[in-house]
């Protein structure tokens, strides 16, 4: 759903962070030919993801040859690794997160929330990222979307550093629709003290913004300024770190670099500075919801078609 005319927008106050990065996200269409293998709990969120043994109800025809790398102490690297596999029926969604396989034909692991498979036909809401509840497919920046001349045509996800800007309260759980949780330790990692940014919160640059008052210097920056605006993103994990996210799939940074010659992960320069921009220009779509998704009114652009075999 595009932001609508009717969208009620608050201040995020988003400040610069001193890492653009991406939260790779990784895609698989699976052939019942393959062998079955099991899906098993991350050993911890660190290094040992694949030392896990508690069963996550579900085994998954996967090839040998697909390998997913543990987490890592030095240099220090725990990636979300939000995952969702497209089951051989064409229509079901396992999602996971974090996704690990360690060894060529060996178990997977993953974290599955408690409602398993969904239909890719349905509301595109629930999946596997732990912080939210919400989609690990859904919202994520595909390959070619960043380098082609089409636009983005749907809602984007980020994720923000909780000790700085989630909110946590009695009256505020740390979520709001569409997420169904926050993470298990929101309550101590949550220190934000803005009670409407909060896990599930849309963000959006409002419509008196344009690319040109924010002088966005590369072409991923105001393609990136085009969707927040007219779709916007929603937040769905917690950064842990002075750093702000935005989900891609696996093989977007690859992409990115051949294409634009410089990385998407950055600390400096044009598109760390149009990154950082693009962040302090959102603002909180106060009046999302349920019944009146994106603000209501008049969308901004015309829907993009309904999704097809």
């Amino acid at each position: 759903m595009p932001i609508g005319s009717r969208a009620v927008y608050r201040p995020a106050n988003i400040q610069e962070a001193k890492n653009a990065l991406a939260d790779e996200e990784y895609f698989y269409k699976l052939k019942s030919s393959d062998p079955q293998r099991p899906v098993y709990s991350p050993g911890n969120f660190g290094p040992g993801r694949c030392k896990g043994t508690q069963s996550m109800g579900i085994s998954l025809p996967v090839p040998d040859n697909l390998i997913v790398p543990d987490a890592t102490s030095q240099p220090y690297y725990t990636p979300n690794n939000a995952s969702a596999f497209l089951m051989p029926d064409g229509k079901t969604l396992e999602q996971f997160e974090p996704l690990a396989r360690c060894t060529a034909g060996g178990s997977v692991h993953g974290w599955r929330n408690p409602w398993g498979g969904v239909d890719i036909y349905g509301d595109g809401i629930k999946g596997g990222h732990l912080g939210s509840g919400l989609s690990s497919i859904g919202g994520s920046i595909r390959k070619g979307e960043l380098t082609k001349n089409q636009p983005i045509r749907h809602a984007l996800k980020v994720v923000i550093w909780g000790e700085k800007y989630l909110h946590y309260s009695r009256t505020v759980p740390g979520y709001r629709w569409p997420a169904y949780i926050a993470d298990n330790n929101a309550a101590n990692q949550y220190h934000g003290t803005n009670p409407k940014l909060v896990q599930g919160t849309l963000l959006a640059i409002p419509p008196n913004v344009t690319a040109a008052k924010l002088k966005l210097q590369t072409p991923a920056a105001q393609k990136l300024f085009r969707a927040l605006q007219d779709y916007g993103a929603y937040v769905v994990d917690d950064a842990g770190w002075d750093a702000h996210y935005l989900c891609l799939e696996k093989g977007v940074l690859e992409e990115f670099r051949a294409t634009y010659g410089y990385d998407f992960q950055t600390t400096s320069g044009k598109f760390y500075d149009d990154f950082m921009k693009l962040f302090k220009a959102l603002y909180i779509v106060d009046n999302n919801a349920q019944k009146n998704v994106g603000g209501g009114g008049t969308p901004r652009v015309s829907l993009a078609p309904p999704i097809g075999n």
